[in-house]
């Protein structure tokens, strides 16, 4: 967070460029004061009114009718080509949380980005939010409160092992990764606590959970032990 734009205590919405529900941007609109555009994304934004608090991206793909609105000193224009416009935004936020909408839809090729970038700040807590699941890369414990019967899927981005309560499958033992054992489709019996024993997980609820996810995220310590 050295190179951080944004700072604040409170969590900070992070709006992309691949669209969305516009009513479920709202909600969060009503729901977080700060709101943030990685490039396009605030071309979404002032569709429905509202002009981000600031803009962050290589700028490559925002209108120029929507540059033209924003403030001078709101737009940050990060050049390199080497990292997304999701990663330039989140290197650029120091917030307890990120939601971050409008990164799941569109282009498959973006969204496999936006969890590669996950995984490159396991230590920050980041909720992305879809039409149908929110998404976010698992701290070393997390205590989840769900309901019997709600999803939980597991997707590691390396070999990764932890261990599990509340799971209806415990995952005690099992070695994952992406290439030979996922965690999908697994559901909770009740509250679900997990522990990882590296980073490199991402869970998968429903979208009725993102509270759940994003309060469990801030409660939990994200650091992981130095190698």
């Amino acid at each position: 967070m050295n190179h951080a734009i944004v700072f604040s205590d409170e969590p900070v919405l992070l709006v992309g460029g691949a669209g969305g529900d516009n009513r479920q941007l709202l909600q969060l609109l009503d729901e977080i004061g700060i709101a943030i555009a990685a490039d396009s994304g605030a071309d979404w934004l002032r569709s429905v009114g509202r002009i981000p608090d600031a803009l962050i991206g290589d700028l490559d793909s925002v209108s120029d009718d929507t540059r033209a609105a924003m403030p001078p000193g709101a737009v940050h224009h990060i050049a390199e080509q080497d990292s997304t416009d999701f990663d330039k935004a989140v290197r650029s936020i120091a917030a307890p949380v990120i939601v971050g909408i409008g990164f799941l839809g569109g282009l498959v090729d973006h969204l496999l980005s936006a969890m590669t970038v996950l995984a490159r700040y396991p230590d920050r807590a980041i909720v992305l939010v879809g039409e149908t699941d929110v998404v976010a890369h698992l701290p070393p414990q997390i205590d989840l409160q769900l309901a019997s019967g709600t999803r939980v899927s597991l997707y590691p981005l390396r070999e990764v092992m932890g261990m599990s309560s509340g799971l209806h499958w415990p995952i005690d033992g099992l070695k994952f990764s992406p290439a030979t054992r996922t965690g999908t489709s697994n559901r909770a019996d009740g509250p679900v606590t997990l522990s990882m024993q590296g980073a490199g997980m991402l869970i998968i609820l429903p979208v009725s959970q993102r509270g759940v996810l994003q309060r469990a995220l801030t409660q939990a310590d994200g650091s992981w032990p130095a190698l």
